[in-house]
């Protein structure tokens, strides 16, 4: 378990980053190893991915339920000495009850922040209407607020990834989680640099991008420059490690080779990195 103490002093750190002058990667680790593999590299900070660990549990994106979710959390939390922020999708329940409860219960996980969905998983209608989106904020930012360390919420705005690109409604929501209390405003999916601009230009709070989806692809330095304070990666550095596991598979499946290899993680080079 993580003491009370340190537990603040992390969320502290947490969101001081979100107030500097450019912005800061925080990259989504699947496992304890990848997340002691980020900490070594210099990252000040990491996020958990719900679909990376997905993945690593041999189950698509949103088929892992609270229960095992906070193990996870809890393990990413322990791995490192970093604060970690959670993917707590849509809070896993309709009712704001159930996401405030979410958020009570990361944070008892170790997680010194963690962001909130407004889609709710039915392909019917995959995205909540705006009053109820930001009544589930604003149930989350009350629980947050009821910890006893500063627990960083982050509101996200779900559009782009429900075939919904609209950013003058993207843009109305993040401003109704803004108001309902959010920390941190993020629409995953924008599509160009001048819908980044237009998002951070139309909120006062901090805004995470992503990096790693179809589309938009700009540096770290070029999305400071937009006024982005936080940069994620999502489920793409899980991605690009099953790129290349498919990759080697499929070169020995089909070819009977195994080049794949020249390209392979030194093992000393990994062991050492868990020795540090």
């Amino acid at each position: 378990m993580i003491s009370t103490a340190t537990q603040a002093e992390k969320a502290t750190a947490f969101g001081a980053l979100h107030h500097r002058e450019r912005a800061f990667i925080i990259p989504n680790p699947w496992d304890a190893g990848t997340a002691r593999l980020l900490a070594h590299l210099g990252f000040e900070a990491l996020a958990t991915t719900s679909m990376g660990y997905a993945f690593s549990a041999g189950q698509c994106d949103g088929a892992v339920g609270r229960d095992r979710m906070m193990e996870h959390i809890s393990e990413i939390a322990a791995a490192t000495a970093l604060p970690v922020s959670a993917d707590l999708e849509n809070g896993f329940g309709d009712a704001p009850e159930a996401v405030a409860e979410t958020i009570r219960r990361a944070a008892a996980a170790g997680a010194v922040g963690g962001s909130i969905e407004d889609a709710s998983g039915r392909a019917g209608q995959p995205i909540y209407e705006l009053g109820f989106a930001a009544e589930r904020i604003r149930a989350a930012v009350e629980a947050a607020r009821s910890l006893a360390f500063p627990f960083t919420l982050t509101a996200r705005a779900e559009n782009y990834l429900h075939g919904r690109p609209d950013l003058s409604d993207t843009i109305r929501r993040l401003q109704a989680f803004e108001q309902a209390g959010a920390d941190v405003l993020y629409a995953p999916g924008l599509k160009s640099k001048e819908e980044i601009a237009a998002v951070v230009s139309s909120v006062k709070r901090p805004v995470n991008v992503v990096m790693g989806l179809q589309g938009v692809r700009l540096s770290l330095a070029e999305l400071s420059s937009l006024g982005v304070q936080r940069v994620s990666v999502g489920s793409a550095l899980c991605r690009t490690a099953l790129g290349a596991f498919l990759r080697a598979a499929r070169e020995m499946r089909e070819h009977g080779t195994f080049n794949f290899s020249t390209e392979a993680a030194g093992a000393a080079e990994i062991s050492a990195m868990f020795r540090s």
